[in-house]
């Protein structure tokens, strides 16, 4: 077992927990399509899950083998098993083609819809880590390609309960570009980490045009497009989610916050769970949006809607009234 273990390694189960950005793609199906809620069943969302935690592995074990080359210039990732020489290359891709072929016919098994998304999930890990296309080395497009499995886990989810149709794409949009903030934040926590300049750029191709004012710039950049995306999804479908934005934004200052701890967790999502206060966070407001989505507040719609006055006649003059 010890033997096999490496190989268990650079499929990373222990990144399975970011599929919990599903469960948006699912409260959405039935906040849009209420009439379903008592249709459908767990068997093709359980299965939903397991053929993206497939697919999300073999992402992660071709990203193993083609970055091992580079993460022998990263202080902590020269010590994964592939870059210390505990994986057989032949055999890490056996084990990616493995994944592949059964997360890809887990989904074809739910529906079409569900298929093609979790195929767009596959192709997306190829393009960012693949050359000669591999966006992986390219400044803001190795974010936002990277950011893209966002949307794509909420059409996953979405697309899990067994039906058709299609997302808003406001949601969509606003997803990818909340991706984007925690994707780029991840590169300023890393480019802080890895104090040379040379050594970055050897260790991702991006580090060779980033710097910190960038990052941060485009930090700032992925923030506002979601602010604004988000804005016109709730002023569209549900008011009452402004009552969530208060604690939207404090959770995402908050994360901002731990960017810039030395050697930060962000770098590692899979450790996040350590962070009590963000995860106490995080909850208490994905709760909040989760309850606000699916309760109405009649009053509190009158309040904010627009209310168009008429003029008072007396402030006019009628036209056969001027001398």
């Amino acid at each position: 077992m010890k033997k096999w273990y490496p190989y268990i390694q650079i499929a990373r189960p222990d990144h399975w927990f970011k599929n919990i950005f599903m469960v948006p793609g699912i409260l959405l199906y039935f906040f849009f399509h209420p009439e379903m809620r008592d249709s459908f069943t767990w068997v093709p969302i359980l299965t939903g899950f397991m053929a993206t935690c497939l697919i999300a592995s073999s992402n992660y074990v071709m990203n193993e083998i083609l970055d091992a080359p580079k993460d022998c210039h990263h202080p902590v990732k020269q010590h994964r098993p592939v870059p210390s020489g505990q994986v057989k290359i032949s055999l890490g891709w056996l084990w990616w083609g493995i994944l592949s072929a059964s997360g890809l016919l887990l989904g074809i098994m739910i529906s079409m819809p569900f298929f093609t998304a979790l195929l767009g999930l596959w192709v997306a890990g190829c393009a960012y880590n693949v050359p000669p296309v591999r966006t992986k080395d390219k400044p803001y497009l190795d974010v936002l390609s990277e950011s893209i499995n966002n949307p794509l886990r909420l059409l996953l989810g979405w697309y899990s309960t067994g039906f058709g149709a299609a997302p808003p794409a406001s949601a969509l949009l606003a997803y990818w570009m909340f991706g984007g903030f925690l994707m780029a934040l991840k590169r300023f926590a890393e480019y802080r980490t890895i104090a040379n300049e040379q050594t970055a750029a050897d260790y991702r191709k991006s580090f060779g045009f980033y710097n910190e004012e960038r990052l941060l710039v485009s930090v700032l950049f992925y923030v506002a497009f979601f602010a604004l995306l988000s804005g016109y999804f709730i002023a569209r479908y549900k008011v009452e989610l402004i009552l969530a934005a208060p604690a939207v934004a404090f959770t995402m200052a908050y994360y901002f916050r731990i960017g810039f701890k030395p050697n930060s967790p962000v770098q590692f999502p899979e450790h996040l769970w350590r962070q009590k206060g963000l995860m106490i966070t995080v909850f208490t407001t994905f709760a909040l949006c989760s309850i606000l989505l699916f309760i109405q507040f009649p009053r509190f719609q009158e309040t904010i809607s627009p209310r168009i006055i008429p003029p008072e006649p007396h402030l006019f003059l009628h036209p056969s009234s001027e001398s």
